[in-house]
This record gives C-alpha cells, sequence and structure tokens, in this order.
C-alpha cells in the first residue's frame, strides 16, 4: 500500500513537471483582442475627428466619419468570436472611454501653457471638446450599435447562420440610420441650418453604407462560429 502511494504521488509530481513545460491554452482568441482594440481605437479617433465639419465633394460632413462607420463591423467580428454579451459590455465601455477621453482632453486645454510652446490657445480651439458633439456622439454610437447586436443576434439566432455577409449587412443597414439621425440632430440640430444638417445626414449615409460594404470581408478573418449567448 506505501509502495502504491508512492508512486501516486511520484507519477503526480511528473505530470505536474510536465505541465509547466507546456503553454496554457488562451482563454480569449487572438483575433478578439485585435479587433477590440481596433474597435476602441476606431471610436476615439472617429470622436476626435468629428470636431471638424469639412467639405467632401461639395458636401459638409464630419470627418469621423471616414473611420466610425468600421466600428458595426469590427462590432459583429467580437458578437462572433466572443458573444453578445461581451459585444455589449465593449459597446459601453467604449462610451465610457470616449466621455473620460473628453473630459481629460477639457482638463489639459485648461491647464496653463508654458510661454516656450506658445500653442496653448490652438491647442484649446481644436482639442477642447464640444460637448453637445460629444453627448450626441456616444449616445449615437452606444445605442445605435445596441440596436446592432440585437439584429445581429437575431439573424443568426433565427434566420441563419450561412451567408455571414448578409448577417453584417442587415444589421448595419438598421443600425446605421439610427446612429445618423441621432447624431446629427443631436450635434447640430437648432445650431445649424437645416440644410447643412441634412447634407451632413445624406453623406454620412452614404459613406458609412460603403464602408459598410468595403468592410463586410472583416466577419471572415477568424472561422470562429459566434457563440448565441444572451
Amino acid at each position: 500500500m506505501k509502495e502504491t502511494t508512492l508512486e501516486i504521488a511520484g507519477a503526480q509530481r511528473r505530470a505536474r513537471a510536465e505541465g509547466r513545460g507546456k503553454a496554457l491554452p488562451s482563454a480569449v482568441p487572438t483575433v478578439a483582442v485585435l479587433v477590440v482594440a481596433a474597435y476602441i481605437a476606431a471610436q476615439m479617433l472617429s470622436d476626435i475627428a468629428s470636431l471638424k465639419i469639412g467639405i467632401v465633394a461639395g458636401l459638409a460632413v464630419d470627418m469621423g466619419t471616414f473611420i466610425y462607420p468600421i466600428t458595426f463591423t469590427l462590432r459583429d467580428v467580437v458578437h462572433k468570436v466572443v458573444g453578445k454579451r461581451n459585444a455589449q459590455v465593449l459597446i459601453v465601455s467604449a462610451g465610457v472611454i470616449n466621455l473620460l477621453m473628453a473630459a481629460y482632453l477639457m482638463w489639459v486645454a485648461s491647464v496653463p501653457s508654458d510661454p516656450s510652446w506658445g500653442l496653448g490657445k490652438e491647442f484649446a480651439a481644436i482639442l477642447s471638446p464640444v460637448w453637445r458633439i460629444v453627448i450626441a456622439s456616444i449616445v449615437a454610437e452606444v445605442f445605435s450599435e445596441l440596436t446592432d447586436t440585437e439584429i445581429y443576434h437575431w439573424w443568426v439566432t433565427r434566420i441563419t447562420r450561412r451567408y455571414q455577409w448578409a448577417r453584417v449587412l442587415v444589421s448595419n443597414s438598421v443600425s446605421v440610420p439610427v446612429d445618423n439621425i441621432i447624431f446629427a440632430v443631436g450635434a447640430f440640430g437648432w445650431t445649424l441650418p437645416w440644410g447643412v444638417i441634412w447634407q451632413i445626414f445624406v453623406f454620412n449615409l452614404l459613406l458609412k453604407y460603403g464602408i459598410t460594404l468595403v468592410s463586410l470581408p472583416l466577419i471572415y478573418v477568424t472561422p470562429v462560429e459566434e457563440t448565441t449567448a444572451a
């Protein structure tokens, strides 16, 4: 009996020693880490760029529009890899991060500049947050992308898991107009001429749909099938 116990103990020690030499499997797929990082980066860059209203092809457009639309497809990839609940957490987290970023930039702009630098006023003029635009942008992002989450989840659980490009196209086709109307009216309503706001809405809508079509292949960056957890 004693020998058997010693043999078992020896086998356990050898198993532990062998286990220490093996790499533990990653709990989070690498692609999920990369996509989440890209999503947060795109959210932050688009919110900063939205402080400028540019003229492109003769139409007024907030300059964050050239980056922001890709976040809808990136969200779909996150949903596919780590599930609905994690996608929802990411959306809300991104909203909080953008709010903290705006508050930090406001504080930075308020700190007296060193006289030798000489660009304090320029920094404040460019990067001080316009809170109406910030709030409208964050509300639009959170609400539209939570809507995107529900449409995507409904499609893969009630319609089909085939034709992955279709799930992206359908969910984006609902969430993009929702985002557009909340942001355009919330950020610029009653402050800019309604004709300009309409230009922003139309241009943003066309551009976002165009970027949706271009970004559709991103859903295939991983063969991992989505979870359907609520």
